[in-house]
């Protein structure tokens, strides 16, 4: 069976089987816009049957050609070539094409079946529609155009179909088509829909020959400011190919601020601007890009909690987890922003420190800073909800309510001791833990550059309480690893799982432990060949085809190797790099939302896992971090240093990188295995260091040593 086709233009996209075909309407296929369905069944067919597919040939993230022969007459060789050329942009355009490769005329009719039931995203596994002034849809056919209506929830939606030379009958547009021996027959079908947020009323569909924004707009922009990479390593070629092509087709504009670009989490569940996911790619997509997460960082600021509604769970300062339209179906707040997230507060302050270290405009990140300091009010007046001076949340098991509020939150069951039995909150995580720790930190530079040394002295506090007490009370002696979190009775939970790579990441780990933790990682129990699992074969509920008991996740794996390379551990880092970018090679270069986590030598290929987005952000962006990771590039545009010291592996004889984003520069970085680096266009006042960095503190804080 093939797979579906995925198209996307911003938060326009489009699913279909391979062959073009959009017919199960209870599926997540169709075309979405706004997170509103707006074509539940699109169907062609010649003669009443259904072409025979060819091939699909996909381009750019927002084109397709469907190929396909028309069914021929009993004991006759097909005669009868179908192209369907489709693009996505703001609405959904595509042109026709059949040849006739007989030496007699043709005559046939084409039916083009549509159908729009303008069912939020959310409210596709089944949930009923229901609010005042909902109506069934009502189909009208006038000529060559089709239009679809429907009041869902009491929000009206509309789609126009037109096809110049088609004969509109209710739910279908009719081609009488007659082409001559070894002629070409040509016909477009366009469709624009009018949904909330989506810049069309109910009514201003009128104007067919309006002209829409053409699809892929500022995809060559993208292009031009991406920097080049070059590698003997064809699987890390190829992966970062897709992660360049996807990462620009992940790009989103905010709702009332077209003006900021964002990347959105992915396709078909989360395309839209979201916390944790957007800010975590952001992050490890910094060496090929920076306005990107520039866009991200300034779209959550303009949408961080202001007031306490428990409904929506925003707080002040909180910043979302994820943002909905009207239209979508969201279970969850109020159907537009939804705050219930722990993660991605801290999150946000790391970003705008990260950023500052790459040189991004001082002006830009002044503006900010005044959401990173409410970020960090939120942390200590609401995200500590015992006093205890952890971060802490609720477990809800309630209809409508995520049960978990940091990335494991895939299921209710998600954060468990080692046997088996559900840790009860309120749950303190250990890798939230980190990124508090590290968001002090980064608020401690911001503000040591600022000449606010009471700022930077009271951030440093802030840490080192922080990680004295995380190794205090998380850390297990007897196992040598780190709790995933502690439960509602400040009881360790005891699973080995991958949470604590997230806190190497930071640098909250005391360095006596590392080697423990490095060794747990890589052990069999954990690592599979192509990554590390979420939960350790030892664990009584692991499962290596679930969601977060078992499975492999990219990015989690991205951010395990860099920590890992923090810390010293080389050989480590390198394991998870080629074990990474070989699962990707194994899926023509695109990485996917995650794996399944059966050992490589049970299964010589990666299982795949079949509900992952795809594309995926923080699973395109992690080839990026383990780019920079195997390169070790730690920029500090605030001390005026860069610092590389490559640690390519076996199966990356050379590495370069050009027109490289740094401070204003664009550099040039070639690395070959067992030989120096060489740097080209680093302005002269910056220092190049090439010996590895120790792991990064604030200036009041000792660093652990290399290893």
């Amino acid at each position: 069976m093939s797979a579906d086709i995925t198209l996307i233009d911003g938060s326009t996209f489009a699913i279909s089987g391979a062959g073009g075909d959009i017919t199960d309407s209870s599926a997540v296929r169709g075309m979405f816009v706004q997170d509103v369905r707006v074509l539940s069944r699109w169907r062609l067919t010649i003669n009443g049957k259904a072409p025979e597919r060819l091939s699909t040939i996909a381009g750019e993230p927002f084109e397709a050609n469907f190929i396909a022969k028309a069914a021929p007459k009993p004991g006759a060789e097909p005669t009868l070539v179908l192209e369907r050329y489709r693009t996505v942009g703001t609405g959904l355009r595509e042109d026709l094409k059949v040849r006739n490769y007989s030496l007699q005329p043709a005559e046939f009719s084409l039916e083009m079946e549509a159908d729009a039931d303008f069912i939020g995203r959310f409210d596709l596994g089944g949930r009923q529609i229901s609010g005042e002034g909902d109506r069934p849809p009502i189909v009208s056919a006038n000529g060559d155009e089709l239009r679809i209506s429907r009041v869902v929830n009491g929000t009206a939606h509309e789609v126009q179909i037109v096809a110049e030379g088609a004969n509109a009958i209710s739910g279908k547009l009719l081609f009488q088509v007659s082409i001559p021996a070894g002629g070409t027959w040509t016909a477009s079908v366009h469709v624009t829909a009018s949904t909330p947020g989506s810049g069309m009323e109910p009514g201003a569909l009128a104007d067919r020959h309006a002209a829409p924004k053409p699809p892929g707009t500022g995809l060559a922009a993208w292009r031009s400011a991406y920097p080049g990479y070059t590698t003997s390593w064809a699987s890390l070629q190829q992966a970062l190919s897709c992660s360049e092509r996807d990462l620009g087709a992940l790009r989103i504009t905010v709702p009332g601020r077209p003006e900021i670009e964002a990347v959105a989490a992915g396709v078909p569940w989360f395309m839209t601007l979201f916390g944790r996911d957007s800010l975590l790619t952001s992050m490890m997509m910094l060496p090929f890009n920076q306005s990107l997460p520039l866009g991200t960082l300034r779209a959550l600021a303009g949408f961080q909690g202001r007031k306490s509604d428990p409904v929506t769970e925003e707080e002040p300062g909180r910043i979302l987890h994820e943002m909905r339209s009207a239209g979508s179906g969201f279970p969850l707040g109020d159907g537009r922003i939804y705050y219930g997230t722990v993660d991605a507060t801290p999150l946000f302050v790391m970003l705008l420190g990260e950023l500052e270290r790459w040189g991004a405009d001082k002006d830009e990140i002044d503006e900010l800073l005044p959401c990173a300091d409410a970020a960090l009010e939120w942390i200590e007046q609401y995200g500590d909800l015992d006093g205890d001076g952890l971060v802490e949340y609720e477990v809800r098991l309630e209809p409508g309510r995520l049960a978990h509020l940091a990335w494991k939150d895939g299921s209710a069951d998600a954060i468990h001791f080692a046997d088996g039995t559900p840790a009860e909150g309120p749950l303190a995580l250990a890798e939230v833990q980190g990124y508090v720790y590290a968001a002090y930190l980064a608020r401690a530079e911001l503000a040591r550059t600022r000449g606010d040394s009471d700022t930077a002295t009271r951030c440093v506090e802030k840490a080192k309480s922080m990680k004295e007490r995380f190794n205090e009370r998380f850390w297990l002696a007897d196992r040598g690893y780190y709790a995933v979190a502690l439960d509602g009775r400040k009881q360790p939970v005891d699973s080995l799982a991958s949470n604590m790579g997230h806190c190497l990441w930071t640098g909250i780990i005391d360095t006596d432990n590392a080697q423990a933790v490095a060794d747990h990682l890589l052990s069999s129990d954990m690592f599979t060949g192509f990554g590390v699992r979420t939960m350790a074969k030892s664990t009584r509920s692991y499962n290596p085809a679930s969601y977060q008991h078992g499975g492999v996740w990219p990015h989690d794996n991205a951010l395990i190797a860099a920590g890992l390379m923090r810390y010293g551990f080389v050989s480590h880092a390198q394991r998870i790099a080629e074990g990474l970018i070989d699962a990707a090679d194994f899926f023509s270069g695109r990485l996917p939302e995650l794996f399944c986590g059966f050992d490589r030598s049970e299964f010589a290929t990666p299982v795949e896992f079949p509900a992952g987005c795809s594309p995926q952000a923080w699973a395109a962006a992690a080839p990026l971090l383990i780019v920079r990771t195997l390169l070790r590039f730690e920029p500090n545009m605030r001390d005026q240093t860069l610092t590389i010291s490559p640690v390519l592996p076996d199966a990356c004889p050379d590495l370069e990188l050009t027109n490289m984003p740094l401070g204003g520069s664009l550099l040039t970085v070639s690395a070959r295995r067992g030989t120096e680096v060489a740097v080209n266009g680093l302005p002269s006042h910056i220092e190049l260091i090439t010996e590895p960095a120790a792991p990064r503190e604030p200036y009041a804080m000792a660093s652990p040593a290399a290893r």
